[in-house]
C-alpha cells in the first residue's frame, strides 16, 4: 500500500507539470501537441517492449479490445484538455479536468456495479468542494459567471477531458489486474498516438514550422508527465481502487496551480489555497479505502466457511 501511494505520489507530481509544458507551446494547435506527447511516447515504448519480446499473441480478445478502447479515451481526454488551456486559465482548466472523482463514482456504479465506500464518496465530496474553492478564487471562474463565450468553451472543453479521462481510468482499472503495465500502456499509449495522427492529419494540421522550444516543451512532456506520470498512475491502478486514484489525480490542481504561479505570475488567493487544503484532506481520507487487496480480502474472508466446534 505504502509502495503503490508513494508511486501514485510521484505520478501526481509529474502529471503538474503538463500544464506548464502545455501553456509553454503557446505557438503550437492544441492537437498537435497532445500528438506529439503520444507519439513521442508511444516510440519509447515501442522500443522497449520490443526488446522485451512484446506480442499481442498473448493477449485475450476482451483485454486488447478494453486496451485499444483506453486509448481511444486517452486521445479524446487530451484533445479535449489540451485545446481548453488555449482558452481559460491553468486554474480553471486543471480544476475542472481533475473533477473525474465524479464521474468515476458514477460509471463504477452504473456500470462496473462497485460499492462506493463512504470514505471514498467522502473524499469525493470534499475534491468537489476545493474544487469549486478553487475556481472561485480564480479569474476564470468570474468570466464564467460573466458569460465569457472564450471561458465557457474552455472549460466545457476540460469538462470533456474529465468524462474521457475517467473512462480512461476505469477501463485501465480493470485490464490492469490481468496485463502487466508495459504491455497495457504500450498498446494504450499506441493507440492513443495513432488516434490523434489520423486526427491531426485529417484536420491538415501542420507538424512543422513551431519555435525550436516548443519542440523541447513537447519532448517534456512526452517524458515527464507522460512515461513517468501517466505510467506510475497506470502501474497504481492494479493496486488502488479507482475512485482513490481519480481523487488523488486532484493533487495535479495543486501542484499545476503552484507552478502556474512561479510560471506565469498566475496568483494564488486564499480561496485557492482553502481549496488545495480541501483536495489534500480528500486525498488522505479516500486512502483509506484505496487497496484493491483489502477490498479482494475482504471479500474472500466473507466467503470463507466458518466450521462450528466439535
Amino acid at each position: 500500500m505504502i509502495r503503490a501511494v508513494s508511486i501514485l505520489f510521484i505520478g501526481i507530481v509529474s502529471i503538474s507539470f503538463a500544464a506548464i509544458f502545455i501553456r509553454l507551446c503557446s505557438d503550437v494547435p492544441a492537437i498537435t501537441i497532445a500528438t506529439y506527447r503520444l507519439c513521442i511516447a508511444s516510440a519509447v515504448l515501442l522500443v522497449f517492449s520490443s526488446i522485451k519480446g512484446f506480442s499481442l499473441r498473448k493477449l485475450s480478445g476482451r483485454d486488447l479490445l478494453l486496451s485499444l478502447a483506453g486509448g481511444v479515451f486517452l486521445g479524446l481526454h487530451f484533445i479535449s484538455w489540451t485545446m481548453s488551456l488555449k482558452y481559460t486559465s491553468v486554474a480553471s482548466s486543471v480544476v475542472i479536468v481533475t473533477t473525474n472523482p465524479v464521474f468515476v463514482g458514477i460509471f463504477s456504479w452504473l456500470f462496473l456495479k462497485e460499492k462506493q465506500h463512504k470514505e471514498i464518496i467522502a473524499g469525493t465530496a470534499l475534491c468537489l468542494l476545493g474544487s469549486i474553492v478553487i475556481a472561485a478564487g480564480d479569474s476564470g471562474f468570474h468570466s464564467l459567471v460573466l458569460l465569457d463565450k472564450k471561458a465557457l468553451w474552455g472549460d466545457f472543453l476540460a469538462l470533456m477531458g474529465a468524462i474521457m479521462g475517467s473512462a480512461y481510468l476505469l477501463t485501465g482499472s480493470k485490464v490492469r489486474e490481468r496485463l502487466d503495465i508495459l504491455t497495457y500502456i504500450t498498446i494504450v499509449f499506441t493507440t492513443s498516438a495513432l488516434f490523434l495522427l489520423v486526427t491531426s492529419l485529417v484536420m491538415g494540421v501542420p507538424f512543422t514550422g513551431y519555435r525550436p522550444a516548443s519542440y523541447m516543451y513537447m519532448v517534456l512532456l512526452a517524458v515527464i508527465p507522460q512515461l513517468v506520470g501517466h505510467t506510475s498512475i497506470n502501474w497504481a491502478l492494479e493496486h488502488l481502487r479507482a475512485g482513490m486514484i481519480a481523487i488523488s489525480i486532484l493533487g495535479e490542481a495543486i501542484g499545476a496551480t503552484i507552478l502556474a504561479y512561479f510560471f506565469f505570475g498566475e496568483s494564488v488567493s486564499a480561496f485557492q489555497i482553502a481549496g488545495m487544503a480541501l483536495i489534500f484532506t480528500a486525498i488522505v481520507i479516500a486512502s483509506f479505502k484505496g487497496s484493491k487487496t483489502d477490498e479482494k480480502q475482504a471479500r474472500t474472508g466473507s466467503r470463507k466457511i466458518v466450521k462450528k466446534p466439535g
